[in-house]
């Protein structure tokens, strides 16, 4: 069997505001083509549009990333042969690429002002035309040209799309794509500012950088006969393409943040595991050799073949991604869990995320109070609840729910009637708790075992359903219908604390 030819692959994220999930998505991809043919990955930072850019956007694009262990061989922190790595630091290729276009006639300056093109715009809808450049200044004259220039006027680069022509291309996932000339609009490839757009400044840089595939969004195939045709007037060949189908909602519209959670930070802070995600975007677009469902990056890589890869749009469901986080929490060992759960925890209060009135309120009251993060108090208190609550979490923002009981003098506040045995009152629920007392009371020994034993010999004794007995027991001890297992719990928490609890 040959060797696969290394594939030379980026991501290309704008800074503009959370990461969103998307440059995950095609982050993991890339990631995935990239080791899986022994090739190089590269993050580009695409900061062309200065209009919407967003100072502390790269940093998260950067952290999230790293987050999620998709680290890259070339990008702006790293440096490499091809740098720089912003497009804003790099306006000096595009500006001789574009004169090469100007020159060749493959590119027009356009020297329409906004008001006229608003008009043209109208005009389009009111007529129901497709919309589009109307190519009024493709057929200006040099001279025209110079006065226009000589007169200090505005203008924009356009690209001269030919529109007798049938672009096709060759696409991995979806075969032969044809797309008529007369359809495409002569793009704009350097705005007014002197910055390029995306499309001038993407070609170059993936030419320049040695980009041979790119994996992207299906949203971008629209723009890769533009693409095709920059490559074609440089005299270039193309590279590669691949469109990954778009996430989706469950209506099958295109994920955004109206329908579904988009921003990384946001399942970063959330307590969502960086594996889980990933084995989640992995299912949107990918189906293993055997079916398995739950897997890790690592197991995933040794997996990949393209050739499964799939087109069909996939639905971003959040109880999938919670079931599957929940499965990535089971199979973390406690000292694993326990340093997550503080990492969680911390980052949470860095960022000033926290609610008061929260059980998380609690849980970091108790944590400042016995010496903060890095106290071994502190985690010791933490790894002794994992075994406790581990089966019951799916994201790491429910621990300080089911483990608040562990990190509070009193667990009191819990409406009376929850006290309640099915089909009892709640002078039952009270009897059954001084009942309760005193058995535990009486134990020369606390351990979990001798305690649910004397206990279950009381309801015996006393005629009560065992459920019904450790209904009232459970919410007194966790403040909670839903707790940790209760006499581990018990056993956690000692017999001092425990016969406190129960006390009328």
């Amino acid at each position: 069997m040959t060797s696969p030819t290394p594939a030379v692959v980026r991501i290309a994220p704008s800074p503009t505001g959370d990461p969103h999930v998307g440059t995950a998505y095609m982050a993991l991809f890339n990631w995935l083509e990239a080791h899986s043919t022994g090739g190089r990955f590269i993050l580009r930072i695409e900061d062309t549009d200065r209009t919407r850019y967003d100072a502390s956007s790269e940093q998260k694009i950067m952290e999230t990333l790293g987050w999620l262990g998709l680290g890259w061989d070339e990008g702006p922190d790293k440096g490499g042969p091809a740098g720089p790595y912003r497009q804003s630091e790099r306006t000096e290729h595009y500006r001789a690429h574009l004169e090469k276009l100007l020159a060749s006639g493959h590119a027009y300056r356009c020297f329409c002002s906004e008001a006229r093109l608003e008009e043209m715009r109208a005009a389009q809808k009111a007529r129901k035309a497709a919309p589009g450049y109307d190519g009024l200044c493709r057929g200006l004259l040099p001279e025209e040209v110079e006065q226009k220039l000589a007169a200090g006027l505005a203008h924009v680069v356009r690209l001269k799309v030919p529109k007798e022509r049938t672009i096709v291309f060759h696409d991995e996932l979806r075969g032969e794509v044809k797309i008529e000339g007369q359809t495409i609009d002569d793009q704009v490839l350097m705005k007014s500012d002197g910055f390029p757009t995306y499309h001038l400044a993407n070609v170059v840089d993936d030419r320049l950088m040695g980009v041979t595939k790119v994996i992207r969004a299906e949203e971008w195939i629209v723009s890769t006969p533009k693409h095709m045709l920059l490559y074609e007037a440089f005299g270039w060949p193309a590279p590669a393409w691949r469109h990954m189908p778009l996430l989706r909602n469950a209506d099958k519209s295109k994920i955004s943040k109206r329908k579904n959670p988009t921003s990384l930070t946001w399942y970063q802070e959330q307590g969502y595991l960086p594996e889980a995600l990933l084995n989640f975007l992995g299912l949107m677009g990918y189906s293993s050799k055997d079916g398995q469902e739950v897997f890790s990056l690592e197991q995933m890589l040794a997996d990949y073949d393209a050739k499964r890869l799939s087109t069909s749009g996939p639905v971003f469901d959040l109880e999938k991604l919670g079931w599957l986080n929940g499965e990535h929490t089971r199979r973390l060992t406690p000292e694993r869990l326990t340093a997550r759960i503080l990492e969680h925890l911390e980052r949470r209060v860095g960022r000033g995320l926290v609610v008061a009135g929260t059980p998380e309120t609690d849980v970091l009251a108790w944590i400042q109070a016995h010496g903060g993060f890095t106290s071994p108090a502190v985690r010791e208190r933490v790894r002794a609840t994992v075994p406790l609550v581990q089966e019951r979490m799916r994201t790491l923002m429910e621990y300080a729910g089911l483990a608040r009981c562990f990190f509070v003098d009193s667990v009191k506040g819990y409406p009376p009637e929850d006290l309640i045995p099915k089909k009892g009152t709640l002078e039952l629920a009270h009897q059954m708790l001084t009942t309760a007392r005193e058995t535990l009371a009486a134990l020369p020994a606390w351990e979990g075992p001798g305690l649910e034993a004397a206990l279950r010999t009381t309801a015996e004794a006393k005629g009560w359903k065992v459920g019904d007995f450790f209904t009232p027991l459970r919410v007194a001890v966790t403040g909670a219908k839903v707790s940790p297992p209760l006499f581990e719990t018990m056993h956690l928490l000692g017999r001092e604390t425990t016969l406190a609890r129960l006390a009328p």
